[in-house]
């Protein structure tokens, strides 16, 4: 059954299925499809039609499903999603505020994306107005940990890396 969510504050509006996560229903063949015949492979989200999800986990391999996975982890506003639902469930705006700079739309497709993979669950309680709360799956939890751990690294070297920056603008 679909329901609109309208929370107060997250700009977002969305249909939620009270489904299985990442269920599907498969479409009929269109009319150029012999039935029986197997579907081209679909383009991802990011609108990669290249990806052959028949190929083993491989992130060099150009049409590589892991590939798109990296990318939903690695992109800007994706590892700061993951780290900061790792310090907990987070409400749509109370992310925005922790991700400083995001934009509604960017945000909402990002946690799109994660949901997708698997990564992060999106709760919607039945309440009146709706409340939406994000957390990280399993999955999420261990991939988050280890952005957290190179967020914190990457942070504790800025002495070194301005440093390196002006040596580099000097020449």
């Amino acid at each position: 059954m679909a329901a609109r969510d309208d929370s107060p504050g997250t700009g977002v509006v969305a249909d939620v299925d009270d489904g299985a996560a990442g269920s599907t229903t498969p479409s009929a063949p269109s009319g150029g499809e012999a039935a029986g015949s197997p579907a081209p492979p679909a383009a991802s989200p990011g609108g990669a039609p290249d990806v052959d999800p028949s190929l083993e986990p491989d992130v060099f391999a150009r049409g590589c499903t892991s590939r798109l996975l990296l990318q939903d982890v690695t992109g800007r506003w994706g590892a700061l999603a993951l780290s900061a639902l790792h310090q907990g469930p987070a409400r749509f705006n109370a992310l925005r505020r922790r991700v400083d700079g995001v934009s509604e739309k960017m945000l909402a497709q990002t946690l799109q994306a994660l949901e997708r993979d698997g990564l992060v669950l999106r709760d919607v309680q039945g309440t009146i107005p709706p409340r939406v709360e994000y957390r990280l799956t399993p999955l999420g939890g261990t991939i988050a940990e280890r952005l957290t751990d190179l967020i914190e690294l990457l942070e504790a070297s800025m002495g070194d890396v301005t440093l390196a920056q002006r040596a580099y603008d000097e020449r």
